[in-house]
């Protein structure tokens, strides 16, 4: 082998190593670049179930209270009722005094 042919292949050992070394950093770029995609996909997700489970706990407590309050209505008007009703019972039962 010559010195002329040695010096062509150290050149192209040299430039293939410079490429692979510049491939090797792109794909490092890449791999950062999606690394940091995925991370702020995931924070966003997070985020929006944390809003959501949020929400999701107002509604919730809403819904108890409007519960609550049906309840509290019915009872009452059930309780109205039972009222009217031993207030007619207790009428019918008192003698009229007529003469």
């Amino acid at each position: 082998m010559s010195e002329e042919q040695s010096l062509k292949e150290t050149k192209r050992a040299e430039k293939r190593t410079a490429e692979e070394a510049e491939q090797l950093e792109k794909e490092q770029v890449r791999k950062k670049a999606s690394l940091a995609r995925e991370q702020a996909i995931e924070k966003a997700s997070k985020a929006s179930k944390a809003k959501r489970s949020e929400k999701q706990a107002i509604e919730e407590s809403g819904q108890l209270d409007r519960e609550q309050m049906r309840k509290k209505a019915y009872l009452a008007k059930e309780q109205r009722i039972a009222e009217d009703q031993e207030a007619r019972k207790r009428k019918a039962e008192k003698p009229t005094s007529r003469g």
